[in-house]
């Protein structure tokens, strides 16, 4: 059988209109494609627990899917719960802060004004309407909140029935992908499926420990600098780390706005160092450790995905793109054809770098994934 031999500048051609139209069907199906990823994550998430009821409880798989789906719902009723409680608390005290960030802004300014012998209210006068717009607009803030959920019913409806589905018929679906291929390549798809899922589920859990651990880390300082609402800011920064290097920076900025709000211009700059020091320690000791170098996605290609997932499907986009880059850059790796490519998205390997371990008592050792 002879294979067709197209020109170098022919296969580009393909490749880009082949780009062009899927991100075309993303688009066009964000309603559909956008709760059905969120929903496959989640469900790679609760396999260890259904597998785990249906083989050491005897569970059926019916009932393992529908204690799956009960739990998750607990965990998301719970999280509605308090940042619906926070947010309504925040929406409160919104006057107050108004005042007390006005009251701490005109003392800055007069002691700009004395110090440098600048005269700058009316330089500083439409800082002060922003900032009444602001302020004045919890809309702005319960949306962005909430955006991260999409913004109707139908997506948590969908949400829902996709995880019901992926994770009753998940056998189902495994073996529709291993036979729709050659005869010949059935155990090569099973081995390549098998290390897919088992990766894609190490990096969600890690992931998901990840945002726990940054959540508690960034609440802890922000509890001891006594800013308000650290709770709600620890876990919004926890949440917003997903999205790598914005994430940090868009919750730096929230937290250093009501830590001016709250208490002293100078506790901003205590909060400043404080982030920085948390991203240092997450970047070099949590992902390494947690979510393992494997999956790692370089600078370039997070700013893309994210930029490509917010113009895509909004807000929800930029929390999935980043697992979706890491699952093709997992998939890439084990395609023979696509190495290159998975290599391209992930960081510069070094073959001589030895993996970092911490010992942290005499039966305990910290190493560091893969």
């Amino acid at each position: 059988m002879n294979l067709l031999r197209l020109p170098f500048l022919v296969k580009l051609t393909l490749v880009v209109i082949s780009i062009i139209g899927l991100g075309y069907l993303l688009a066009l199906g964000q309603s559909i494609l956008a709760p059905f990823f969120l929903a496959f994550l989640m469900a790679m998430l609760f396999l260890p627990i259904a597998t785990f009821m249906e083989k050491r409880l005897r569970f059926t798989r019916s009932m393992s899917t529908i204690t799956s789906v009960l739990i998750m719902l607990m965990i998301l009723t719970g999280l509605i719960y308090f940042f619906g409680s926070q947010l309504s608390d925040f929406s409160k005290d919104i006057p107050h802060l108004r005042g007390q960030f006005t009251s701490v802004f005109e003392d800055l300014q007069h002691w700009v004004s004395k110090t440098f012998h600048v005269k700058i209210d009316e330089q500083f006068t439409y800082l002060d309407q922003g900032l009444d717009k602001l302020l004045s607009s919890t809309g702005v803030i319960l949306g962005f909140t909430f955006g991260v959920f999409s913004t109707g019913l139908g997506f948590i409806v969908f949400f829902i029935l996709f995880f019901i589905f992926i994770l009753n018929y998940r056998r189902l679906l495994n073996n529709f992908i291993v036979t729709v291929f050659n005869e010949k390549h059935k155990a090569s798809v099973q081995e390549i499926v098998n290390e897919v899922r088992i990766m894609t589920k190490k990096y969600i859990f890690g992931l998901c420990l990840q945002v726990i651990i940054m959540s508690i880390l960034t609440s802890t300082l922000l509890t001891i600098l006594g800013v308000k609402y650290a709770i709600l800011l620890g876990i919004l920064t926890g949440l917003l780390n997903v999205i790598p290097y914005l994430g940090v920076c868009i919750s730096l900025l929230i937290s250093c706005f009501i830590a001016f709000a709250t208490t002293t211009p100078s506790t901003c700059i205590y909060v400043a160092i404080g982030y920085i020091c948390i991203h240092i320690v997450d970047g070099n000791i949590v992902l390494p450790f947690v979510v393992g170098s494997k999956v790692k996605i370089n600078a370039l290609f997070s700013f893309l995905g994210i930029l490509l997932g917010e113009h895509l499907w909004g807000i929800a986009g930029m929390f999935l793109c980043i697992p979706a880059i890491a699952i093709i850059k997992i998939i890439f790796e084990r395609v023979d054809g696509l190495k290159p490519w998975g290599k391209l998205l992930g960081e510069e390997e070094k073959p001589h770098k030895k993996k970092k371990s911490y010992k942290i008592s005499k039966n305990i050792t910290l190493k560091e994934m893969d």
